[in-house]
């Protein structure tokens, strides 16, 4: 069995190195189908040539690394996370899988031992930048859509289509709806991942292994029109107020969340963006234009389908009531998932060998995981302990974490090879 806990200052090096070309000042910024991202594959890509892999874009611009022996129509283990990172993030957050499995590749080549295992280094999986998640796996799976393809670029011109394009990615199949590789050729999808909330830490748990992963339900931007005024001069009961009817709607939803957790609904709810326009926008004037985002998570379907009802009533109520109109974007749809059984008992199978403190959780954060499990292919999950959650620069994943979270990883690949 291989050590990996022996290259943890091989981990720290590559760690510190993705930290000295991402960092923007204040955290770590590595843009979808952008320049950071982009220098990270360059990085990476170097670092895995140097170790003698062959590394290679696939068709959606996503890199995979693999041994150079290993005939390119064995079945293989797929292993992996995302590049990129939210604007002024951490540093652990999707690179902490591709090291991963970088290490897992990089000991056995060293140890030459081969085997059938990929590392998969997605890009795009932030919904950050364009407002959609898991662009690089979506597109590997032949679901991305026209209109996911004209989604601008935060605060830029640009179309999530040119970067892909400009990037190398066969647009002309993924605009088809091409399934860009055969699912049958990955018999298993395994996945490292830094926690990001608090319930390792609180519980004192170094690794995790995952359960299930929650779906959602998003719209980037929902409009409130209402009607602009003087403040000191229109009474209350003839105001359409835009922004006590956001606010209205906001705590209408707060109480549906409530009543449904007491339930035992598997449910969170978040209006990241709220913002009225800088232009007009003013201490004396009633707003008549609000905009905001909102999120529904949830392991079950039915339930987000069901609460998204509850929204749209409520917005029809609020707009009887305060004489106001709510203005919908597309919504956008992420399916829950649950990992592979048998993927979950191998894993944690390995925690258990190692006398590791673990247990079996569910993953509130999407992951590149869920669409290879719907996609058919059998997923599973290794959480890392980290501290101050994740999407902030104050991520504070331990190295001897990660590299337990490594070795449970590398254990688990023999079972999961036979």
């Amino acid at each position: 069995m291989i050590d990996l806990i022996a290259y943890r200052d091989l981990a720290a090096k590559l760690f510190a190195d993705m930290h000295y070309f991402s960092f923007d000042g204040v955290g770590i910024t590595r843009a979808s189908y952008g320049r950071g991202e982009s220098a990270a594959a360059d990085y990476l890509r170097e670092f895995a040539q140097s170790e003698g892999l062959v590394v290679e874009a696939d068709r959606a611009a996503n890199l995979v690394f693999r041994f150079p022996e290993t005939p390119a129509e064995n079945p293989v283990i797929w292993m992996g996370s995302h590049m990129d990172s939210v604007p002024q993030g951490g540093n652990f957050d999707g690179m902490a899988g591709v090291l991963a499995g970088l290490l897992c590749l990089v000991a056995r080549r060293r140890a030459g031992i081969g085997g059938n295992l990929e590392v998969i280094a997605f890009r795009g999986e932030e919904s950050a930048w364009f407002g959609k998640a898991y662009v690089g796996s979506s597109a590997l799976l032949g679901k991305l859509s026209e209109a996911d393809l004209a989604l601008k670029r935060r605060e830029a011109d640009e179309t999530l289509g040119d970067c892909m394009q400009a990037l190398g990615a066969d647009m002309a199949a993924i605009r088809e709806g091409e399934r860009l590789f055969d699912t049958a050729h990955v018999k298993t999808y395994l996945e490292l991942h830094i926690e990001q909330g608090p319930v390792m830490v609180a519980r004192d748990l170094p690794v995790a292994v995952v359960s299930s992963i929650r779906g959602n339900f998003r719209h980037n931007r929902i409009v409130c029109e209402g009607e602009p005024g003087h403040s000191g001069v229109v009474p209350r009961w003839l105001r359409h107020d835009a922004m006590f009817a956001v606010s209205d709607l906001i705590m209408r939803l707060d109480e549906h969340w409530r009543v449904l957790l007491e339930r035992g609904t598997d449910l969170v709810v978040t209006a990241g963006i709220v913002g009225t326009d800088p232009a007009d926008h003013a201490i004396s004037r009633i707003p008549g234009r609000v905009f905001f985002s909102l999120e529904a998570r949830s392991r079950s379907t039915d339930t987000l389908e069901a609460f998204y009802q509850l929204v749209h009533a409520e917005c029809s109520a609020i707009e009887h009531e305060r004489g106001v109109k709510f203005a919908f974007d597309r919504r956008v749809l992420s399916a829950p998932a649950t990992m592979n059984p048998h993927v979950c008992d191998t894993l944690s199978a390995a925690c258990a060998a190692r006398e590791l403190a673990f247990d079996v959780i569910p993953s509130g954060a999407g992951h590149d995981a869920a669409l290879m499990a719907n996609a058919g292919i059998p997923a599973g999950m290794v959480f890392v302990r980290n501290q101050h959650g994740s999407h902030n620069p104050r991520e504070a994943m331990e190295l001897d974490d990660f590299m337990q979270g490594v070795q449970v990883l590398s254990d688990a690949l023999g079972p999961l090879d036979a």
